[in-house]
Parts: structure tokens; C-alpha cells; sequence
């Protein structure tokens, strides 16, 4: 699937200190910084946008936080993918770390989970209490830690390559000025196999300059919003497997002002799934979901295509095929035949449903086809 060649605003090269200089980053850091002190301050519903129901365990993890860090967050969607316990994680822009104390005790002890922003206010906060939350986890040495830096330069900021099995990001990589760098950074910063999973806001088309200009939308996650064509054709350039739609819901901007300037472009929460795997892999397979993830013991939902209950065989298209093989999930599932052996697959692996917008639709429609959850819907 081509599109016309993706030319970002406010590009910079991918060293901290370039970025240290960009006007984009220092605009975000005195709105994140400065101008907003609670949830209530933001202008629109994006940094906010509801998330598909929290299940138990992470509405308990949720409870244990700090007031205070929960207070300071700011967030599209809720960025907990499954089978987490041991993982080592990264959070982008963690802000006052909510995510990341969610994330840790959900790891476990022998886990680590860790948070980089370029707000050094933000992280006050979130340092503030690491050993608040490890006395409330129980844990006898820290499984958290944060990092000063930009998302666009994580080898800079001291974060090896390789290192990490999930990265996720909750409502930021609109803020950047250079997508396709985090995009390549992430990549580079994940071992074979790894997962980028992020929660982020997308338009309906390539925004105009005036709004890309604007101040207070680019810091209400508006400006700076990729359309959602253009994610599929980053994430294919540095490297990623096709972007796998989890969820979307539609953000509604009531600030008739700011209303009046976005015209006629339209915006969504989606959460993404891309992972680090090997490429051009056309066969697809049968699988059998084994069950035990938590949080998901009797039926695990990948994406919005597949939904897996347990001891169901299942065909899926190619690219999942790859990724379940060569991710975390792979001791998850069965394979069939035995062996791991795939029938090959005479068509492209199936590519509907990656329009977040036409999600969102059937989401808010009574009957819509993903709120079965059957293994049969939306495959």
C-alpha cells in the first residue's frame, strides 16, 4: 500500500542536543510544564479520550499509585498489553509516571520498567515517588527508574539498543515534531521480536500548516496528529510489521474556537500494536490460543481482527502468523500442524480494518462487529 511521500514539520536530527534547541519541544514542555497543573486545564477531550473498560487487575494496579501522579496524568488511552510479567519496558514520554508504577507492579520484581521524558517538572513528580510505590508493591529494590531526554533520541539519553521487549506510549508521539524518528528509535531500541504498543490521536487527513502552527492544539494532541495513512508508511520504513488496530474511539473537540480552526478534519484515539519481526513472511497458519496470559486466561484479544479463546483453532493471515511465532506470545500458542508448519497462503495476508475512523464507527454502533469479541468477528 503506497502513499505520497510522508515530509514531516519541524524536522531535526536525532541527537539530544539538536532537539534540546527545537521550538516544537520547548512549546510542549512549557504547556506540560507550566500551563497545565490537572486534567481539568486541558482545552479538548483528546488527552483524555476514554479507553476500551480497564480489566480488574490493572483497575487494582491503578489504586496503588500515588494521588499525586495520577493527578498529573494525561493520556488518549490505556497502554497495557498482555503478557508482561519478567518484561523489561520503556514508557515514552511517561510524564509523571503513572504508566510506569501501573506497569511495574504488573512486571513484578523481576521485571524493570522505564520512563524518559523532557520535562523535568514532570519528572519531579514521578521520582518523587519511587520509594513510596516500592514499599506499596512490596518489592525489596526499585524495578523503575526515569531518564531526562527526548523520544527522538533514546541512544543519546543513555538507552541501549536491543534492550527493551515493549515500548509503549500513551497520547505522545503526536507531540513530536519528528514521528518517523521515534518510530526508528523505538525500533532500534527493541530486541528482535519486541513490541511498540501506543496509544495515540489521528486525523482524518494531512493537517494544514496553520494547524500544525497552533500552540495550544499541538499541546491538546490536535496539531500534531498524524494521518493514520501515514503511520502505516513510517512504521513500514524503518522496519516495523504492518500496524496491528487495536481500538479507536472518536475525540470530540467542544472549544468552538478551536473548533473553527480544525475545519473539517476529524480526530481518533487508536491504540497500535507494531512489532519487531521479520518481514515478507506470506503464509498463513492455524493457531490455538493455550490460555494462562493474565488477565486473559479464557479468551486474549491480539487486535480488533482476532479474538482468541481458549483451545480455539483459529486461521490467521500471515503477518500475525509471524508475529505470534516470533514475539512473547509464541509458549502462548499451539501451532498447527505440529511443528509450527503453515499451509501457504495464495492471497496477501488481509489488511481490512486499519482505518481507526471505520473502527470507531463500528465501536459506536449498536451491534458493532468488534463488540462481539467472538474469535469469528472482524478476523
Amino acid at each position: 500500500m503506497l502513499y505520497a511521500p510522508v515530509v514531516m514539520a519541524h524536522n531535526n536530527s536525532a541527537s539530544g542536543k539538536d532537539f534540546s534547541d527545537s521550538n516544537v519541544h520547548a512549546d510542549v514542555k512549557d504547556y506540560y510544564g507550566k500551563r497545565l497543573q490537572k486534567t481539568s486545564d486541558l482545552k479538548t477531550g483528546a488527552c483524555v479520550a476514554p479507553a476500551q473498560p480497564l480489566p480488574a487487575f490493572v483497575r487494582e494496579a491503578l489504586k496503588k499509585v500515588h494521588p499525586e501522579v495520577s493527578n498529573k496524568y494525561y493520556g488518549c488511552g490505556l497502554v497495557v498489553p498482555e503478557c508482561l510479567e519478567g518484561c523489561r519496558i520503556l514508557d515514552l514520554g511517561c510524564g509523571s509516571g503513572r504508566d510506569c508504577y501501573m506497569l511495574s507492579l504488573l512486571v513484578g520484581e523481576k521485571g524493570h520498567v522505564t520512563g524518559i521524558d523532557m520535562t523535568e517538572s514532570q519528572l519531579e513528580v514521578a521520582r518523587k515517588y519511587v520509594d513510596y510505590h516500592m514499599k506499596e508493591f512490596g518489592y525489596k529494590k526499585p524495578n523503575v527508574s526515569f531518564v531526562q531526554g527526548y523520544i527522538e533520541a533514546l541512544t543519546a539519553a543513555g538507552l541501549e539498543k536491543n534492550s527493551f521487549d515493549i515500548i509503549i506510549s500513551n497520547c505522545v508521539v503526536n507531540l513530536s515534531p519528528d514521528k518517523k524518528q521515534v518510530l526508528a528509535e523505538a525500533y532500534n531500541a527493541l530486541k528482535d521480536g519486541g513490541e511498540l504498543y501506543f496509544s495515540d490521536i489521528y486525523s482524518s487527513g494531512r493537517l494544514t500548516e496553520e494547524i500544525k502552527n497552533h500552540k495550544v492544539l499541538w499541546g491538546e494532541c490536535l496539531g500534531g496528529a498524524l494521518w493514520w495513512k501515514d503511520l502505516l508508511q513510517l512504521a513500514d520504513e524503518v522496519g516495523f510489521s504492518q500496524p496491528r488496530l487495536v481500538t479507536a474511539s472518536v475525540v470530540a473537540v467542544d472549544n468552538k474556537e478551536l473548533q473553527d480552526i480544525l475545519g473539517d478534519f476529524k480526530f481518533v484515539s487508536a491504540t497500535y500494536r507494531l512489532f519487531k519481526v521479520p518481514k515478507g513472511k506470506t503464509k498463513t497458519c492455524q493457531v490455538i490460543y493455550n490460555g494462562g496470559i493474565t488477565g486473559s486466561e479464557d479468551v486474549f484479544q491480539f487486535d480488533c481482527h482476532y479474538t482468541f479463546k481458549t483451545n480455539e483453532v483459529v486461521r490467521v493471515d500471515g503477518e500475525a502468523a509471524c508475529i505470534l511465532t516470533h514475539s512473547r506470545f509464541a509458549e502462548d500458542f499451539t501451532f498447527q500442524p505440529p511443528g509450527g508448519s503453515c499451509e501457504p497462503c495464495c492471497v496477501k495476508p488481509k489488511a481490512d480494518m486499519v482505518d481507526p475512523f471505520e473502527l470507531a464507527f463500528l465501536l459506536g454502533s449498536p451491534g458493532g462487529c468488534c463488540r462481539t469479541k467472538s474469535a469469528d468477528c472482524c478476523k
